[in-house]
């Protein structure tokens, strides 16, 4: 929960590209934006050209953008930033928050525009922000998007495209909430994307930790990114598809480092699909379906949703 709830602080700013999103949240009474926007009932603001702050229930005072900090100090002397605190506070609101009608807003553009906020090398934050319910949460969140089709257009992913798309290699931190015994491994760990001669986009899932890591040089667990635009199980929207196949990929240019591509270990060689929706920039939020090879078995979720924040570094 954002600090800044507890603390019953409301920060409303208009100065962001003319769209309004709460920094704070309190629960007092509706918090409106100039646009007639509503994204919670909380304490009672006054707008001006600069942030709008509305403090100890409902005293407002004007705060210049110029003295504005991106954070707050908390008592054990930690930094509080508040754009991510935002973010977690809109997953999981306070049962004194009650959210508003969401035809009145799209909440994924709120998302998108919260991430976009974030400067770079503070959004890995949200690996250690968002657990795995609230990474379910952003997973429905950023369903939302397909209802506009201006935003459902609305993503990034450089490596289908562009000059460089060959020497293109990208890493990202990812998190879920691990699974069976066979992948228990998988809690906190790394992506790797690139690109290869033959035209395709690849990847491969590599381990955090000393024990996984090992595992992950025999069995790199490599996969191809594919245009696959639905989630097969439950007929969900999603931009594209990581299908692992039986990992046997003929690779010839794979980045120097990586080991040769091997045959999968179960359950990754029964048929696992990872179907991916763009969060906001650099993140995104994926679901691990296991849809078996036989053709009587009943596909399952294989873990927990997966949040994949790309690294900057």
């Amino acid at each position: 929960m954002a600090t800044g709830v507890n603390k019953a602080l409301g920060v409303f700013s208009t100065n962001r590209n003319g769209f309004p999103f709460p920094h704070h949240l309190s629960p007092r009474k509706p918090l409106t934006s100039s646009k007639g926007l509503e994204l919670y009932e909380h304490c009672k603001v006054s707008f001006s050209s600069g942030s709008i702050r509305a403090i100890n229930g409902g005293r407002s005072g004007y705060v210049s953008p110029w003295d504005e900090k991106p954070y707050e100090i908390l008592a054990n002397g930690k930094r509080a930033y508040l754009d991510e605190q935002d973010i977690v506070t809109f997953l999981d609101p306070p049962k004194e928050l009650i959210p508003l009608d969401s035809s009145s807003y799209n909440p994924a553009a709120y998302i998108w525009k919260k991430i976009e906020d974030i400067p770079e090398e503070r959004r890995h934050r949200l690996l250690r922000l968002l657990n795995p319910r609230l990474i379910s949460r952003a997973w429905q969140i950023a369903g939302t998007r397909y209802e506009d089709p201006k935003l459902a257009k609305r993503w990034e992913f450089n490596l289908l495209s562009g000059e460089d798309a060959m020497k293109s290699l990208e890493y990202y931190n990812c998190r879920t909430s691990g699974g069976p015994f066979p992948i228990a491994w998988i809690n906190f760990f790394k992506k790797a994307i690139f690109s290869c001669k033959d035209g395709n986009t690849y990847g491969r899932f590599i381990g955090g930790s000393v024990l996984s890591g090992l595992a992950s040089k025999m069995s790199p667990l490599y996969f191809v990114v594919r245009d696959i635009k639905e989630v097969m199980s439950t007929e969900q929207p999603c931009d594209f598809t990581y299908e692992f196949g039986d990992g046997i990929f003929d690779l010839h240019d794979y980045p120097e480092g990586f080991p040769r591509p091997v045959k999968h270990p179960y359950p990754f060689d029964d048929q696992v699909f990872v179907y991916v929706r763009h969060l906001g920039p650099g993140v995104l939020v994926g679901q691990v379906w296991q849809e078996g090879r036989a053709l009587d078995q009943v596909p399952q979720k294989l873990c927990g949703d997966i949040l994949m924040v790309k690294d900057y570094h």
